[in-house]
């Protein structure tokens, strides 16, 4: 997902905008800034492309999960459903304010089963927190509707589907709040950076102080400035969302050109019965960052995989045994493996949860391959790594 492949001249032109006025923090100085307000500028723009009334800029991803989760009032002891195929960022940030991941198995949209949280929505549940992994999203609709039974939050952890849509609206955008990555290897990239957009005012208004130290940002001397409770830094830098300025207005081009290569490898793979595509649900348009499909076995998936990175077919990923996406291989979550001691209540809640029970998730990702689709890429290009995959494939199916 990488919008550092087409950094250029506008990414250099903004940043140099900073680079000379030398205020590189986001809040004060604002005399010898020189108007430039660049978090507060990517800000406006996210919202105004993500059609919500308020963004927040952070420092990374994983801040923006941490923030949203504090800003919705989710804390001790609390429990927020998440896929069992997602980035370790996401149960990260629900230990930190002190609540309990439930995993939950996927089915074949790659992301949260509907029935499956069903049935795992308790008496301390808060929140539901699909994440859009590969570009795609959930059944969104479904897991409104759950929200809306069951009094919870529904937070879109859309970290690596911006540009994606669902029922026409910009993922991230459909729930109670939604957050995005801009790490270097985003469709967009800060260098580092997040953020998290919402329509709620309280929820804004929490994100704004508690990433800052708690500030309330009232007035024009800093020092001064109030703290209606504690917070932590979360900050963005000027340096880095000036380069997020400039990429949030290439994001539709970006978009645009992983679909039209996108497009060609499905084309060429739709020749082989055998392969099952990711579903997308009805009314969703993923982002087109990763092409994503189901081979018959678990056993041919991972040969295949292995004879296209030995015909120097990259960015060819094979999720089930990945260290950092599945939950097979998260010993430092199962352990409970931490520097220092952790709450009672988390202890208690992680140790009760069936971490180990998901059948239905290796159904699928054990059969899952996921493709790469880079922006760089000639279309001669595009089309010599289809033939290659095909043929490759033919070999095994």
């Amino acid at each position: 997902m990488p919008g550092f492949e087409l950094f250029g001249s506008l990414e250099q032109k903004e940043t140099n905008k900073v680079l000379e006025t030398g205020v590189l923090m986001r809040y004060g100085f604002d005399g010898p800034r020189k108007g430039q307000w660049k978090a507060k500028e990517m800000e406006e723009a996210l919202a105004k492309r993500m059609e919500v009334k308020y963004a927040q800029l952070l420092s990374s991803g994983t801040a923006a999960l941490t923030v949203a989760l504090a800003s919705t009032e989710i804390g001790l002891g609390d429990e927020v459903i998440v896929p069992s195929f997602t980035f370790v960022a996401s149960f990260e940030a629900i230990l930190s304010v002190g609540a309990i991941p439930v995993l939950v198995d996927i089915d074949d949209t790659l992301t949260l089963d509907p029935k499956a949280v069903a049935k795992a929505i308790g008496p301390k549940t808060k929140a539901i927190m699909p994440v859009h992994m590969c570009g795609s999203m959930a059944n969104l609709r479904a897991l409104a509707n759950l929200c809306r039974e069951h009094n919870l939050l529904l937070i879109e952890d859309a970290c690596q589907a911006i540009g994606g849509t669902y029922e026409g609206k910009p993922l991230g955008s459909y729930g109670d709040i939604g957050c995005f990555s801009f790490d270097y290897v985003k469709t967009i990239t800060c260098g580092e950076g997040g953020a998290l957009i919402t329509n709620n005012a309280k929820y804004y208004k929490h994100a704004d102080h508690y990433s800052d130290h708690g500030h309330d940002h009232i007035g024009n001397d800093r020092g001064k400035e109030g703290h209606p409770f504690l917070g932590y830094n979360f900050r963005i830098s000027e340096l880095n969302a000036a380069v997020g300025v400039a990429q949030l207005k290439r994001l539709d081009d970006f978009i645009s050109i992983q679909e039209k290569n996108y497009s060609i490898i499905r084309k060429e793979l739709e020749v082989f019965p055998e392969i099952k595509f990711r579903t997308v649900p009805e009314g969703g348009v993923e982002n087109y960052s990763f092409l994503s499909f189901f081979l018959p076995t678990q056993e041919m998936a991972k040969k295949v995989q292995i004879a296209l990175s030995k015909a120097g077919v990259d960015g060819c990923f094979y999720w089930y045994d990945n260290n950092w996406h599945y939950y097979k291989k998260w010993d430092h979550l199962l352990g409970l493996k931490s520097l220092g001691k952790l709450p009672m209540e988390v202890q208690e809640g992680v140790k009760n949860q069936k971490y180990n029970d998901f059948a239905a998730s290796d159904n699928w990702m054990g059969r899952n391959l996921s493709f790469l689709i880079k922006l760089s890429w000639k279309e001669v290009e595009v089309m010599e790594r289809a033939k290659k995959i095909v043929e490759i494939l033919a070999q095994h199916l």
